[in-house]
């Protein structure tokens, strides 16, 4: 039988032919072939992992107008809390359970935070963590 000779896969411009990407596209070589592969790419079936960059539509929470209008520098502190990684993970508890948690572990949490939660004790929008109103 006749050998056949094997397609060079990852042959760049020195080697005279094209070079395949994963999934056997062929890379940009120029910006304007740049700017077409990549918008082909970006509209993709939205059921596979690749595909578009455009982000996803989130809702945003609503906030109690009461609470949020009168205490927004408690708020922005305890947001800070929740983005503070030293004090662990926040989502899936409260901020108080996760307050008392990093207290247990020694992680010395602010005592302020603390004080703020049991003033608003029953509050959602100081008891909840700042993702918890979106989805994992």
């Amino acid at each position: 039988g006749e050998a056949k000779a094997a397609l060079p896969l990852a042959a760049g411009p020195e080697g005279g032919g094209p070079s395949l990407c994963r999934g056997g596209a062929r890379s940009p070589r120029t910006s304007t072939e740049l700017s077409a592969w990549v918008v082909k790419r970006q509209h993709r079936d939205p059921d596979t992992k690749e595909g578009s960059l455009q982000p996803e539509a989130v809702p945003v929470p609503a906030e109690s107008p009461t609470d949020s209008s009168l205490h927004p520098a408690q708020l922005e502190m305890l947001k800070q809390f929740d983005l503070s990684w030293e004090y662990g993970p926040c989502t899936g508890i409260t901020r108080l359970q996760r307050w008392e948690r990093a207290e247990s572990l020694g992680l010395s949490p602010p005592l302020v935070v603390r004080e703020t939660l049991l003033e608003h004790e029953g509050d959602p929008s100081f008891m909840h963590c700042l993702w918890h109103d979106y989805p994992l």
